[in-house]
């Protein structure tokens, strides 16, 4: 059975959100397949261009959900 890989699996696997099968056939591919291998290369590359960012809120942003959320489930509650 052939199997069709396309860009987005690549980014999928990049990111681990690809099944354990999914990351067994991609990674048995991408070693007997030199043009696979080579166009998941040129995704990697792009990906391994892009910023790695992480973002957390603040904590002053964090107790205002909180709290908003408190003021949303009390509302809830008394309608």
């Amino acid at each position: 059975m052939e199997q069709n890989y396309t860009s987005n699996l690549f980014l999928k696997y990049l990111y681990r959100e690809t099944s354990l099968t999914e990351t067994l056939e991609l990674e048995f591919a991408l070693e007997n397949d030199k043009e696979l291998k080579a166009d998941f290369l040129r995704v990697k590359s792009g990906y391994s261009a892009l910023p790695k960012v992480l973002f957390y809120p603040t904590e002053e942003t964090v107790a205002d959900i909180l709290a908003y959320s408190s003021k949303s489930a009390a509302m809830d509650i008394s309608c």
